[in-house]
């Protein structure tokens, strides 16, 4: 029997007969509740700085003058008018990340690390554009393989930069014409990534790093990752890890473990906590990562504690670290002197160091913070709050969460309860996402695998042809379109996104071991242009309307960090839809609508971005 997914591939291009009705109630609705909202939920302080009046109002008068645009293009829509495509952006733009902007930062009076954190206040206005890949953009090669081998000018880095770094990992690593090429664990193992890996096995106890899971770590958090290299074997493990390192306008390392297929995400704590809830990591990793963890009184270290799980790891691999001289009692440098001193007033205890690798290990038993001494770090009173880039806090947070279970005693039972969830609605709900992966998939695969174009400047690809290998899951709920992912052995891992005001889902996706990361889908996502293959988004066009953000602004961005050639998959309603089929024309994409037949009002857009070749 033929299904009415695959029927519904033969809808044509183009919009469908409108229900005017509907459509103008939504015109006048959306524009309504769009001109008429107030700038931002977020309160400003009356002692900010004044250098922040002008960027307000900028941005005021930006949000004021883009309802009216809005509110033309979706009259447009509503009288069946074509809408004119969006024009192509400049070159400056090809690797730009809003909201990183340092010179901005500094104009607004931002001072040391604070610079290079997340503003998007400070975002002005710009001319609404698509971004253009590189002129040497190439489609990246399939993984595993492209996991080893990453074309040069995918990236923003260039051959003297990436050969004048100095690291081994760099001297051992070939730069062959156009590509980058890593050393794969079948041959040389470069950096001594697998002994290093191993030698962290052996602190906690472990036989092989092949036990990890044993010990109950699961998720990693690896600050500053350089080439990915720790990442890249972590995920040979079956373990997930997280790379996190501040934006650099050159020499990227998200843009290139991303590039890689490693899960990464642009992200700096030197000012703001990380958008994660606390305990969130099974271990934090930091080689060489250029942190000076007791400055700040020692709040980029408490940060840590706040999102590392009781009885996790937290691994400091640094030159300084390894004893001078030939006795064992040699003094160490004041730096990993003093985490000693203050690891011990945080309840962790150092449990190992080989040559330049120490490792400490949280406290599992809370009541350790009550036999503490006076002048130790106070507790924090902030219960399961959900983080949004707030101020670093001078105290030890996630004591009294019900999520305070060892890394090495959890369930999956357990979990459910501690979450609110009956065993019966997560169940339901995991059917539903296999369930979908497959039409997905079924939807997908006539056109990756049948149907796919001739790459310009290409000969005819070699099958298979599926290149999704990044997926990013923009509404992502429980994390089970991840959870099917797995089940169906997909070779693809899922940054799973949890709206800041919708349900704070995003606790429970941690706790399975997934990648997550809270975020506001009216503002830019901390990652470079092109680093997703495919984005998922289930009802995220409905909650973002609730927010009075601007739908046309969601689509560029998606289109921003989509690959060329990459996947857009949208659930809604069908009249948002409708709405965005026509606005993805704007952006160039090929779309289709897609009827589920099940007689509801949901309906399924599934849109191809194009490799637009300069």
């Amino acid at each position: 029997m033929t299904s009415p997914w695959f029927k519904s591939l033969s809808s044509v291009f183009g919009l469908k007969p409108r229900i005017k009705s509907l459509l103008l109630l939504i015109l006048g609705l959306v524009a309504l509740v769009t001109i008429l909202a107030p700038l931002s939920s977020t309160s400003y302080d009356a002692s900010t700085s004044s250098t922040l009046v002008p960027n307000i109002y900028s941005n005021y008068k930006r949000i004021k003058e883009q309802a009216a645009v809005d509110y033309l293009d979706l009259r447009s829509l509503s009288l069946g008018t074509t809408l004119k495509e969006f024009p192509l952006c400049g070159k400056e733009r090809e690797s730009y990340v809003p909201c990183y902007n340092s010179k901005e930062n500094l104009l607004a009076g931002l001072q040391e690390g604070d610079v290079l954190d997340r503003h998007c206040e400070f975002e002005r206005e710009k001319e609404r554009c698509v971004v253009r890949p590189p002129r040497d953009y190439k489609i990246p090669l399939r993984w595993p393989l492209g996991r080893d081998i990453i074309w040069n000018g995918n990236v923003k880095i260039t051959k003297d930069q990436f050969l004048s770094s100095g690291t081994v990992t760099t001297r051992l690593m070939l730069l062959e014409e156009n590509q980058i090429a890593f050393h794969s664990e079948d041959g040389l193992i470069f950096d001594g990534v697998k002994d290093y890996a191993r030698q962290i096995a052996e602190m906690i106890g472990l036989g092989s790093d092949t036990e990890f899971a044993q010990a109950g770590v699961r998720t990693v958090l690896d600050i500053g990752c350089g080439f990915g290299s720790f990442g890249a074997h972590v995920v040979s493990l079956n373990l997930m890890p997280i790379c996190i390192a501040e934006y650099e306008a050159t020499g990227s390392q998200v843009q290139l473990a991303l590039e890689r297929g490693l899960p990464a995400m642009i992200g700096s704590f030197f000012s703001k906590q990380l958008p994660y809830p606390a305990l969130s990591f099974d271990m934090v990793h930091c080689a060489q990562c250029g942190i000076t963890w007791d400055i700040k009184d020692a709040m980029l270290l408490l940060e840590v504690d706040r999102v590392l799980k009781p009885g996790g790891y937290f691994v400091l691999t640094s030159p300084t670290n390894k004893a001078q001289g030939n006795s064992p009692d040699t003094k160490k440098t004041s730096i990993t002197t003093r985490v000693n001193e203050l690891s011990k007033k945080i309840c962790w205890s150092p449990i190992g160091q080989q040559d330049e690798t120490i490792l400490w290990q949280k406290t599992a038993d809370s009541n350790c913070y009550s036999s503490r001494s006076q002048d130790s770090i106070p507790l924090c009173k902030d219960g399961d709050s959900a983080p949004y880039y707030h101020p670093l806090v001078p105290c030890i947070s996630g004591t009294t969460s019900k999520r305070w279970i060892p890394i090495q005693n959890r369930t999956t039972s357990a979990e459910l309860e501690i979450h609110g969830l009956k065993p019966e609605e997560f169940l339901e709900d995991t059917e539903l996402w296999r369930t979908a992966l497959k039409n997905y998939w079924s939807l997908l695969t006539p056109l990756i695998f049948s149907d796919h174009p001739k790459r310009p400047g290409d000969e005819d690809p070699l099958p298979p042809f599926n290149m999704i290998r990044n997926v990013m899951d923009m509404n992502a709920r429980f994390g089970n379109l991840n959870s099917a992912l797995l089940d169906q052995e997909k070779s693809a891992w899922v940054m799973n996104v949890v709206p800041v005001n919708a349900r704070n889902t995003l606790p429970l996706i941690l706790d399975r071991g997934f990648a997550g990361v809270l975020h506001n889908w009216c503002e830019p996502f901390p990652t470079y242009p092109r680093t997703y293959d495919m984005l998922h988004a289930n009802e995220l066009l409905t909650h973002v309307s609730s927010e009075r953000c601007s739908l046309m602004d969601l689509l560029l961005e998606m289109d921003r960090v989509l690959r060329p050639e990459g996947w857009v998959v949208i659930s809604d309603k069908v009249g948002v839809i409708e709405m965005a089929r026509a606005l993805a024309t704007r952006v160039r994409w090929e779309a289709r609508v897609i009827d589920l037949q099940d007689g509801s009002d949901q309906r399924l857009l599934v849109c191809q971005k194009p490799f637009l070749k300069k």
